[in-house]
């Protein structure tokens, strides 16, 4: 008995393997194009911290989320993820400073 519970285990660990492999390439993707709206920020002359927008993403992804994450999960994850994407998108700004100076 207990040794169909640990392929069971063993199962459901890898799927979880499987889709962390697909979370990283999904961040990494989400970060890849976050550079690019870094660098049309300094362009533009904006800034990095755009409050309304970080609102509209956490109101479509709270819209999309059918569980079993409460919508507060799911929001503490994506203010993790959109402050990694504005670091990524101030140090990818300072770089192109120190570049052209």
């Amino acid at each position: 008995m207990s040794e169909f519970y640990l392929d069971d285990l063993t199962r459901c660990r890898d799927r979880i393997d499987e889709i962390d492999l697909e979370l990283v390439e999904l961040l990494n993707r989400r970060t890849a194009i976050a550079e690019e709206i870094g660098e049309i920020k300094q362009h533009l002359n904006l800034g990095i911290y755009e409050p309304k927008r970080e609102e509209q993403v956490f109101a479509n992804v709270a819209r999309h989320n059918c569980g079993p994450l409460t919508t507060d999960a799911i929001r503490r994850i994506f203010e993790r993820i959109i402050d990694e994407m504005r670091n990524v998108q101030k140090i990818k700004m300072l770089e192109r400073d120190s570049a052209s100076n």
